[in-house]
């Protein structure tokens, strides 16, 4: 597959499957939790079109894809994206379907008004750090120059 021939489109409830399929391929490939396929199912069932998520596919068969999750802020006019996850199959890597789908997301975050969009990376995984730099992210304030972070508590 090239770069010139992968489509990136928006998921359906049809997409559920293949969406749950990536999902579990991407956390078993970085050890991480990875839930059974039927609770991952259930879940994605209950998001794609809903106004607090939005899923990307690349290819059919979906060879990768990208999950956001979408909320209002106080500090934007528009609602802010955080790209949970951008996968795609191993194989396939390096062909530009990552960069496909994160410019895929730009022009629909413009389109529809987002104030930002930000991106989670494990410190570890200094490739994707590069990935996401190069298409013009940063972990940087633009006005201090402070390192940005992020914390979290399970609950």
């Amino acid at each position: 597959m090239s770069k010139t021939l992968t489509k990136v489109r928006r998921a359906t409830g049809d997409d559920v499957p293949e969406l749950a399929r990536l999902l579990t391929a991407f956390n078993a490939e970085y050890d991480a939790d990875v839930r059974p396929l039927k609770v991952l199912e259930d879940r994605f069932r209950t998001m794609p079109g809903g106004p607090g998520f939005m899923a990307l596919l690349a290819g059919t068969p979906a060879v990768g894809f990208a999950t956001v999750s979408l909320r209002p802020s106080i500090y934007h006019d528009g609602r802010v994206g955080l790209l949970e996850d951008l996968y795609v199959t191993p194989a396939l890597r390096n062909e530009g379907i990552g960069a496909t789908l994160l410019t895929r997301l730009v022009a629909i975050a413009r389109e529809e008004g987002w104030g930002r969009l930000e991106i989670q990376v494990d410190e570890p995984d200094v490739d994707a750090m590069r990935f996401y730099e190069r298409r013009g992210f940063t972990m940087r304030d633009h006005t201090t120059g402070d390192r940005a972070l992020l914390w979290w508590r399970e609950l």
